[in-house]
């Protein structure tokens, strides 16, 4: 039994034969009673019961109306979907991320899409271990992943997409004693506060601070990498984070610094071979073109005369105040809808 059949067999009997069927259906009259007689060969029963030239509905087929249509219903809500899906009206991107990427910049690309697509979901699993979300993305479990380079390149296609600035947070009221930038060979026995071993950030940083001479005092470490900024803040040690938490450590009060030479990682995607579907293809490239303006911007304060540091908050505020600007426009508008 398949669709044509089902849509064949209703169409007869709502209009009541085959004649009209036909025409309604702008089907040749015999191939619309040979599909029927099929459909009655596939299900082992009588359908119809033919009376003269015309045709009446046998038990069998009566028993038949009700599923067919609910068939067809469910057929119709599913190309209903799928179009919403590609239109961006609909669907769910699954994402697998190293945990210390899911803040900054995951978090910025998700909030971003979601504000210009927001019938679009997303679920996000984070990992400790590149290996957990090459796991994730191999099974099928998760669409994309999310990792630092180098990629994984067995049984997975990977693309470069950022080059993330990591820059140093400090204590309140430590100004002073922090040049800006600050040499990386400064570092040498200045505690750290460090997310727990393993990770690949604190993996990257701690291979970034041996190449200068440096071997990392972690006087506290954490599993929870949200803690990291608030015990740096309470006075507990400094961290290098990614340039976008050090910004939020800014607003309260912390001091961040850029590093010299300076230190930079860059990320990627992954995804099984083959085409990803139209909603994670458009997410990658908002997610690029976020980064870009980003980039952009701070690299023009830069050319200005501003560090990194100042570039970027200047280039978060404007981010910041579009936003709202925007946000207040939607409540506007969805008021005036209601």
């Amino acid at each position: 039994m398949d669709l044509r059949q089902i849509e064949y067999f209703l169409a007869v009997v709502d209009n009541g034969g085959v004649t009209r069927a036909a025409a309604q259906l702008r089907v040749a009259q015999p191939s619309l009673s040979q599909a029927v007689r099929k459909l009655e060969k596939d299900l082992g029963v009588e359908l119809f019961h033919r009376v003269g030239r015309g045709l009446v509905l046998a038990p069998a087929g009566e028993a038949l109306v009700g599923p067919a249509r609910t068939i067809l219903r469910e057929v119709g809500a599913a190309e209903n979907a799928v179009r919403d899906v590609g239109a961006m009206r609909g669907g769910r991107i699954d994402v697998a991320s190293l945990s210390d990427l899911s803040s900054d910049p995951l978090s910025v690309w998700v909030a971003k899409f979601r504000h210009q697509y927001p019938d679009i979901r997303f679920h996000v699993e984070e990992r400790d271990e590149t290996t957990d979300v090459v796991s994730l993305v191999k099974s099928g479990a998760c669409e994309l992943g999310i990792l630092a380079l180098p990629l994984p390149a067995e049984e997975l296609v990977g693309e470069e997409l950022i080059d993330q600035h990591l820059v140093l947070v400090c204590p309140p009221g430590t100004d002073a004693r922090w040049p800006d930038p600050v040499p990386i060979e400064q570092l040498s026995g200045v505690p750290f506060v460090m997310s727990g071993r393993g990770t690949a950030t604190r993996d990257f940083i701690e291979r970034s601070l041996r190449l200068h001479g440096v071997e990392p005092d972690v006087a506290v470490e954490v599993r929870q990498r949200g803690a990291v900024l608030p015990i740096v803040l309470a006075g507990g040690g400094v961290s290098i984070v990614a340039l976008r938490s050090g910004l939020d450590a800014i607003l309260r009060g912390g001091v961040v610094r850029e590093l010299s030479p300076r230190l930079t990682r860059k990320m990627g995607v992954v995804h099984r071979p083959g085409r990803i579907t139209e909603a994670s293809t458009e997410f990658l490239v908002c997610a690029r073109a976020s980064f870009e303006e980003f980039a952009q911007s701070v690299a023009g304060y830069m050319a200005d005369g501003l560090s990194l540091v100042e570039a970027g908050r200047l280039t978060r505020e404007e981010g910041d105040r579009r936003l709202r600007e925007d946000n207040v426009r939607a409540s506007m508008i969805h008021r005036q809808l209601q």
